[in-house]
Order: structure tokens, then sequence, then C-alpha cells
């Protein structure tokens, strides 16, 4: 997959309100990934935003009541508003960096990707996922000279259900080998 933009964030958490500074990696198809650190192996939270992004403000046109972090100016400000109501507020190190993070988060949120098909020797707007392979044009969008890297997820989407299943076979095997330790008595 190929990532659109990535660096470090300070974000505000929904409950407590307090700001905590992330690595996030944003990738083409929509994905916004906040890491613990840059090392990307302590992954905290991922938004798609082609399915959950409306808007994207910066700066001062930022609600009046979202308050930066101490010794960042309101300029710094990011606010990703939600399908569902809420808001995912962000602040970056100076104002510049806060105007490539809307620009970014806008490109993701609204271009499609291209995936290349060598028989017919095209490029064809697909949904993207882990089986395709992502190539850019060099003159669409934006235009100029595009960085593409290529990266597979670290972690597992299904895991969950791995785990669940693991579960699952070990109280079944637990069961069976519980009736046959009875089995000797059943025949006295």
């Amino acid at each position: 997959m190929a990532l659109l933009k990535s660096g470090w964030l300070w974000r505000q958490s929904s409950v407590l309100k307090r700001w905590k500074l992330n690595w996030c990696d944003l990738w083409i198809d929509g994905s916004f990934v906040f890491y613990k650190t840059e090392s990307r192996r302590d992954y905290e939270t991922k938004v798609n935003l082609k399915a959950t992004c409306v808007n994207v403000k910066s700066g001062l046109e930022c609600p009046t009541d979202v308050c930066p972090p101490e010794s960042h100016p309101r300029e710094n400000l990011l606010v990703v508003y939600m399908r569902d109501g809420n808001m995912l507020i962000l602040c970056a190190n100076s104002e510049d960096e806060a105007l490539a993070w809307k620009l970014t988060l806008m490109e993701a949120k609204r271009n499609p990707v291209f995936t290349y098909n060598p028989y017919d020797d095209t490029y064809q707007t697909v949904p993207i996922n882990s089986h395709n392979a992502v190539y850019i044009m060099p003159n669409t969008g934006s235009g100029g000279t595009q960085h593409v890297y290529v990266h597979r997820d670290s972690y597992d989407d299904n895991f969950g259900e791995q785990i669940a299943l693991g579960l699952l076979a070990g109280m079944a095997a637990g069961a069976a080998m519980r009736s046959l330790l009875w089995m000797p008595f059943w025949f006295c």
C-alpha cells in the first residue's frame, strides 16, 4: 500500500481531552493510522477517511471552542469532522505543516486509487485492498513528483477472529478429552 504522508501530530483524546503525541501514517486507501512511536509497532487507532470523513479544517477555520496544546498557536490546529458527528482534533508543529496535512487528508479522502493492468497497458480505478498492487500515474491529481512507499500492514485485522477460533477449538478438545476419561467407569 502506498504511503501519502507520515509524521508527528498531537492528538486530543475524546474522553479526557488530553493531548498525546502520536506518529501518524496516512495511506493512499484513506487509512489514517496512529502509533505510539515512530517504529510503528505500537498501533493505537485507525480511521478510514474515505468512509467516515466529511470535512477537514485547519488553523483559524477551526471552531473557537477547540484549544491547541500549550505552547502551540491556534494556527497549528487540524479538525477532521466525521459522519457520526465526532471530531478528530489534531495539532501540527507549524502552520505550514498543518496546511500540508489538511491538503493531504483531503486528497486521501476524495481521490480514487489506480491499479495497472499489464495485459491492456491501462490504469483502472478500483477499490484497494491488500491484494492489489498500487501504481500512481505521474500526471494525475495535483501533478508534480509523487513519492510512493510500499508497505505491508504489520498487524492483522482478523486477529480477534483467530483468537476466538483457537479458544473454541480448545474448549471442544477439552470436552472430548474429559468424556474419554470417564469412559472406563461406564462399563463397570
